[in-house]
């Protein structure tokens, strides 16, 4: 992978990055309070449904930022683009689609079977 492409990706990276901490309000937990007393049963199973959602979906960004801070640091250390497990260069579709990826998309999927 030439320099021109790298820091194409490295762009890439870093905007997902500053929309996740954006999204997250840099660190601050946006999880409403579960339901609690207040309400009837329907509204209480509703609230926490809504709680636990927004836990989730917290932990699945924070999950992804960790992923996109991987790939920024294999991009500092020339690593960037290589599988993580048969180390054959990852193609430019799977870069495209999924910049943070660890795996090409062969090795991705025995991970799934």
């Amino acid at each position: 992978m030439d320099k021109k492409e790298l820091d194409r990706y490295k762009r890439l990276l870093l905007a997902k990055r500053c929309e996740l901490a954006v999204k997250n309000g840099d660190g601050e937990s946006r999880v409403p309070a579960a339901g609690g007393w207040d309400g009837d049963p329907a509204d209480q199973a509703s609230a926490d449904a809504e709680a636990e959602l927004q836990i989730r979906l917290h932990q699945t960004d924070g999950r992804l930022l960790r992923a996109v801070e991987d790939a920024l640091s294999r991009a500092r250390q020339g690593t960037f683009g290589i599988c993580e497990v048969c180390h054959h260069p990852i193609s430019r579709a799977r870069l495209d689609a999924v910049p943070w990826t660890r795996h090409c998309r062969d090795c991705k999927e025995l991970e799934h079977t």
